[in-house]
Order: structure tokens, then C-alpha cells, then sequence
């Protein structure tokens, strides 16, 4: 089994691909396209990139100034910290706004790579490993990502790398029983996904009364609450899993109204 050191590589290993990647789609696109609408209400591509560079900071500031960190976002509406920096940022030139968030993300991810073993990081939600946030990372830039290519017309991007967005999402299923001011299902949950390559993942006990099956890209469309269910070929047996379905979010901060269904937006 990979030690710690190992699999916090390999997670920012993952987490550089991704940028990488949404980093291809946005790189040549004309300055009018940065301006296009992308499914987030108000939101341009410029937008959806601006605010990837903006967490990034926010993530590089708790890994090396928590308490400054701290003090900031004591007091502050999450909501209007995100949308006036988003806002901010997509004023920016296009040059100048990728060359930031490349900066950004590449200096984040040398900061994580040397924090200690133990090392926890506050943020909007419950503080975080270096693992936990890179990971966290991952699955916000996939899921901005997604918002640029839904802006574009493109289909979604499924790589193996869905596998960490997918355990965060199931990791994350208290937390979002509690957004919604519902306590934390007693039972355990086995969740079961046919990933791109068809491959099998599989969280929780076999056995398990709650259950979740379905394909590993429309788990993760769920959870980062770019589909609506109604979309997806997710299945739920039983109660607790079936609500869990309407309300699971892999990310900090408010769920928001989610997307309607059959549509993008």
C-alpha cells in the first residue's frame, strides 16, 4: 500500500493533469469566447477560470498563512467573497488571468508537497489535510471545468481522475445531510461505479441495506451539483440513499439551487 508521501504525489499528480487539461480548452479560445455564458447564472468562462485562480490563492494562503487566513474569512459572506473575486478576476485580460491562476495552482501544489504529516489547513468548510485539499482542488477545477465546457458546447471530460472527485463525494455525505440541517444516516452507505475504462469503484460495505449504483461520471455530475438527478442513471435503494441522491454536494459552502432538470443551466 503507497505510503502518505506517496499518495499525496500521486493526488497532485492528478490534480496538475486536470488543470492541465481545462488549461488546453481555454488557452487559444478568442477573447470574445472568455465572455461567454457558461451555466452559472451571471457567470462567463472568464468568470469560472478567475475563480479557480482565486480559490487557489485562498488554498496556497491557508497552507502558509492559516491564521491570516482565518482572520479574512471571519465575519465574511461566503457567497459575496466568491462572486466579487470571481467578478474581479474576470475583468483581468485573458493573458493575465491565465498566467495567474498557472501560477497559482503550480505554486499550491509545491506548498502541499511540503507541509508535514498531520499538517491541517482551515478553510470554508472543515479543516483539511494536504491530501484533503488537494483532492478538494481536483474536484473544484473538474467541476469549473465542466461549466467551461458546458459554456462551450463540448461534452464533459471522464478520466480515471473522476475516481477522486467520486471518494470525496462519498466521503462528504454527512456534511451534506448536515447543509441541510438533517442529521447523519446511522447505517452505513455502499456506493458502486462503473468508471470510464470500465472499471469497478466501490465504497462501504457489500452488504449494506443503502445503497448507490451507477456510472462514476454521473455520480460525480451529482455531487458537484452540475446535473440534476433526474438526469443521471443513478440508482438508490433504499431511504436514507434515496434522500441522499436530492442532496449530496462534495463541496464547502452552500449547495445552492443546483441545475434544473434536463437542462444544463
Amino acid at each position: 500500500m503507497p505510503d502518505r508521501s506517496q499518495l499525496l504525489a500521486d493526488l497532485l499528480a492528478d490534480l496538475a493533469a486536470e488543470g492541465a487539461a481545462l488549461d488546453a480548452v481555454v488557452t487559444d479560445l478568442e477573447d470574445t469566447a472568455w465572455l461567454g455564458p457558461t451555466p452559472a447564472d451571471g457567470w462567463t468562462v472568464a468568470h469560472q477560470i478567475a475563480h479557480l485562480a482565486w480559490t487557489d490563492e485562498q488554498a496556497l494562503l491557508a497552507a502558509t498563512e492559516p491564521e491570516a487566513f482565518t482572520a479574512a474569512l471571519a465575519g465574511a459572506r461566503v457567497t459575496t467573497l466568491v462572486d466579487d473575486a470571481a467578478a474581479a478576476g474576470a475583468a483581468q485580460e485573458p493573458e493575465r488571468l491565465l498566467a495567474r491562476w498557472r501560477a497559482g495552482r503550480a505554486e499550491l501544489a509545491r506548498r502541499l508537497a511540503g507541509l508535514p504529516d498531520g499538517a491541517k489547513l482551515p478553510w470554508f468548510g472543515p479543516p483539511m489535510s494536504a491530501a484533503s485539499m488537494a483532492t478538494a482542488r481536483l474536484m473544484e477545477t473538474w467541476a469549473h471545468g465542466l461549466d467551461v465546457t458546458d459554456g462551450l458546447r463540448r461534452p464533459p471530460a471522464a478520466t480515471v481522475r473522476l475516481r477522486q472527485v467520486a471518494h470525496l463525494g462519498v466521503r462528504t455525505r454527512d456534511f451534506a445531510f448536515g447543509q441541510h440541517g438533517l442529521p447523519a444516516p446511522d447505517e452505513p452507505f455502499h456506493v458502486e461505479l462503473t468508471a470510464s475504462d470500465g472499471s469497478t469503484w466501490a465504497w462501504g460495505p457489500e452488504d449494506a441495506a443503502q445503497r448507490v449504483t451507477g456510472p462514476a461520471l454521473d455520480f460525480c455530475l451529482l455531487v458537484t451539483r452540475r446535473r440534476h438527478r433526474a438526469d443521471l442513471a443513478l440508482q438508490a435503494t433504499g431511504p436514507d440513499a434515496d434522500r441522499w441522491l436530492d442532496l449530496a454536494q462534495a463541496f464547502a459552502g452552500p449547495p445552492g439551487s443546483g441545475r434544473a432538470a434536463g437542462s444544463r443551466a
